[in-house]
């Protein structure tokens, strides 16, 4: 029997075989477990692919595994008050002792009763009656917003969660987004808290960690698994996708093209998206590393006759989203495998 493919392609989901970021899990659960939290909301900023998803269910896995945490996913195209609401509602009902002895939580309209009063009230009462009944239980509440949208639900829900923590309810939030939308809402002159609260940046996976997984699940001796390991340069999807493509077609096509279809599959599942997003002249920026993922800055201000103020403006930009990265002084390196190459085909086409 054929044993399941050990990497994922599904967004959203853990795959089976991942490479952890210890540090970042370490930091977050650590400081919403301290017993005077300094922060009460952590903010996840990088590329599509780059793994955020990952990390906060990991996170939220680490935290409910302790006994002492209600978890809350929120989803920030909707009414983000009413479906907390009616999450945390819902969380609470599955959470062994909450609801017992004193506390009701109605079905009908969200009502929630103490000690048997049951009645409508507005969102904010609801959730204040069970944050409050959460704090005697001493538990605490992780709510989770993945993908976040620079909206009006998302300036209400989080001015409002300011005062839930200034209340001293036992709720802590984790935020992903795009670094443009993590920007966006951080940067909001009604939401300046978030300033304060600290931002991780989705860095490359460890390529070590990355080489020992397909050494392990591949049989491979030290150069192979460095090779493949370079070839993901540490991008989350591109080590899934890699490791994906060769599980299943290694006995049946060559590795040149299991390439090709490594090149298929980030440009539908990321490099489309991104490309999208993307300035005329930043596309073109990216085009320069066609060749080579590593070069200098006067090499690519020179093939494109840029003075240096006006490139330095799109690569903070480029740097920010994590596009490039800055490895050493006076050079610049993509941080996704093989883009260039693709970004070259896309501009060709765009251009007829």
């Amino acid at each position: 029997m054929k044993t399941d493919n050990p990497f994922s392609l599904s967004f959203g989901r853990q795959p089976i075989t991942s490479v952890n970021r210890l540090e970042d899990l370490n930091e977050i659960t650590s400081a919403f477990s301290a017993n005077n939290p300094v922060y009460q909301t952590y903010l996840i900023s990088g590329l599509r692919g780059s793994g955020k998803t990952v990390l906060i269910t990991t996170v939220v896995k680490e935290l409910i595994n302790t006994g002492n945490w209600i978890s809350v996913d929120l989803n920030s195209s909707v009414d983000l008050l009413e479906d907390f609401a009616m999450r945390l509602s819902d969380a609470c009902k599955k959470t062994t002792n909450l609801t017992e002895g004193g506390i009701d939580i109605s079905l009908a309209g969200f009502g929630i009763g103490l000690s048997g009063s049951k009645g409508e009230r507005d969102n904010v009462s609801k959730i204040e009656s069970l944050l409050e009944y959460a704090k005697k239980k001493n538990k605490r509440v992780i709510i989770t917003i993945d993908e976040v949208i620079p909206n009006e639900s998302m300036r209400i829900f989080t001015s409002q969660f300011q005062i839930f923590v200034r209340k001293d309810f036992p709720v802590f939030l984790i935020m992903t987004g795009l670094y443009e939308n993590i920007y966006a809402i951080q940067n909001d002159s009604q939401l300046t808290f978030l300033l304060r609260s600290p931002k991780i940046m989705m860095e490359p996976l460890s390529i070590l960690q990355i080489k020992n997984q397909y050494q392990t699940i591949f049989n491979f001796d030290e150069t192979n698994a460095l090779k493949f390991a370079a070839l993901t340069k540490g991008y989350a999807l591109a080590f899934q996708a890699l490791g994906f493509l060769y599980w299943d077609y290694k006995d049946q096509l060559s590795f040149e093209e299991i390439l090709k279809k490594f090149d298929e599959l980030l440009e539908n599942f990321a490099y489309k998206k991104i490309w999208e997003s993307l300035s005329a002249i930043e596309k073109k920026i990216i085009v320069t590393f066609d060749k080579k993922d590593k070069l200098k800055v006067n090499e690519i201000r020179e093939a494109l006759s840029m003075t240096s103020p006006v490139f330095s403006k799109y690569r903070e930009r480029l740097l920010n989203r994590g596009i490039l990265l800055s490895t050493e002084y006076g050079s610049l390196e993509l941080s996704l495998p093989r883009f260039g190459k693709i970004a070259k085909i896309f501009l060709a086409y765009e251009e007829g």
